[in-house]
């Protein structure tokens, strides 16, 4: 079985870069395939019972959300660190875009070691599950000072036949324009990498940040359970 690490390294890095400049986010379709979808949404009652998530809670619009510790289990721990080496890249070239100073280190690791001396140090990776009426309203994962432009977003249910409804759902607000929806047609394993809260955005007078946020829309049948894997920690 093809490693973490070497199925990341294989993606179209040069494709991908280019479809997060252009649009703030961009479809791995199958990155994580349907067998190992269904063993982490499987993981969702062993976390309702308190085993591989430390917290556990309704976000408004009464999703259900188990949040892992810092410490991922199989296989996430191994995706978090193998994409992180290639969206640091990603990101630095956003601040440089931007004129930003800050640049992220070459490992993760590297980076939590700067989120702990912000004294952030609390996982936000987490498993979210809804059920008929449920949703997840527009957000962002942006607080505390170490903060990641990028994260990764997965699908573990299947639409149409797990489910109904619950759409992903991104929009882009830039100045003096009203609100771009988005809707990424995720499939049962699919991935998409996002952008957490702002990315550059080419205008007439240069680059300049626009504001994003994601939600899940109204699940309409069914239950729909999927994954949200961030790479900074919170305070």
């Amino acid at each position: 079985m093809t490693s973490p690490d070497t199925l990341v390294d294989r993606l179209d890095w040069a494709g991908i870069g280019a479809q997060l400049d252009a649009e703030g986010c961009c479809l791995l379709p199958g990155l994580l395939g349907a067998e190992a979808a269904r063993r982490l949404a499987r993981r969702m009652p062993a976390a309702a019972d308190g085993e591989g998530a430390s917290r556990r809670g309704a976000d408004p619009g009464n999703a259900e959300v188990f949040y892992f510790d810092a410490a991922l289990p199989a296989p996430l721990d191994a995706w978090r660190t193998a994409f992180y080496g290639h969206l640091a890249v990603i990101a630095n070239r956003w601040n440089d875009t931007l004129g930003m100073d800050d640049r992220y280190p070459a490992t993760l690791g590297d980076f939590l070691r700067r989120n702990r001396k912000a004294g952030q140090a609390r996982g936000q990776s987490y498993l979210s599950r809804l059920g008929v009426e449920d949703h997840v309203p527009l957000h962002q994962r942006n607080a505390g000072e170490q903060v990641f432009p990028l994260q990764l977003v997965a699908l573990l249910s299947e639409p149409g036949t797990d489910f109904q409804g619950g759409e992903f759902v991104m929009t882009e607000q830039r100045p003096r324009m009203q609100s771009r929806p988005m809707v990424l047609p995720l499939g049962l394993g699919d991935a998409a990498l996002i952008a957490t809260a702002q990315r550059p955005f080419k205008g007439s007078k240069g680059h300049y940040r626009v504001n994003l946020k994601h939600a899940i829309g109204r699940v309409r049948q069914g239950e729909r359970i999927g994954l949200e894997l961030s790479f900074h920690d919170a305070a």
